[in-house]
């Protein structure tokens, strides 16, 4: 019988493999994940894209973000209170916020009707698009919000053959990216 793990569980370890991560390692998936990516009909059709200022232990975004930030419209989130406002991202407009993240600043948030693909974040997907987070249900709000096509992207070890403890506020994502696959997630309506 297959042992359960929790999100916790998940987290944990994930958490431990990412610490082996060499800088080049890093480097190297990134730029694997991002042109991936870029290879899709989704990105290669959407204007008005919700990204993510990457944590240290992260996939970076950063050099994606600079590559196509004159030819796409992004846009990322900023923590008010439980939620997250969606802000233009410029790069001369950014301030360390909530969890020292880098966060835009402004008061010109906009709807997320307006976005029309969001790559999200996680500590770990399963292949049905299943998301774990860091815990706080940030992106679940959000992404509950939207039609966007929702792409996750990972290091390949954060894709797990499943998460036991999906809970119905939980939100999955349409396609899950490593530098090793792409996922396409079938979404039931």
């Amino acid at each position: 019988m297959k042992e359960k793990k929790t999100k916790q569980d998940i987290r944990t370890a994930i958490k431990a493999q990412k610490s082996l991560l060499s800088p080049r390692e890093k480097q190297l998936a990134a730029a694997a994940v991002f042109e991936a990516l870029e290879q899709t009909a989704a990105f290669m059709m959407a204007d008005n894209i919700l990204m993510y200022h990457s944590l240290p232990d992260e996939l970076s975004t950063l050099e994606f973000i600079d590559k196509w930030h004159t030819r796409k419209r992004f846009f990322l989130p900023r923590v008010n209170g439980v939620n997250l406002d969606i802000l233009p991202y410029d790069r001369s407009r950014l301030h360390l916020g909530a969890f020292n993240i880098e966060e835009p600043d402004g008061d010109d948030s906009i709807s997320m009707d307006q976005i029309e693909m969001v790559v999200v974040p996680a500590v770990a997907y399963d292949r049905q698009g299943n998301r774990v987070g860091r815990g706080k249900g940030y992106y679940d709000r959000l992404l509950a919000e939207t039609k966007a096509v929702r792409v996750g992207v990972a290091y390949h070890f954060q894709l797990v053959d499943s998460i036991d403890d999906v809970m119905p506020h939980d939100v999955a994502v349409d396609y899950v990216i490593t530098e090793r696959s792409l996922i396409k997630v079938k979404r039931s309506k």
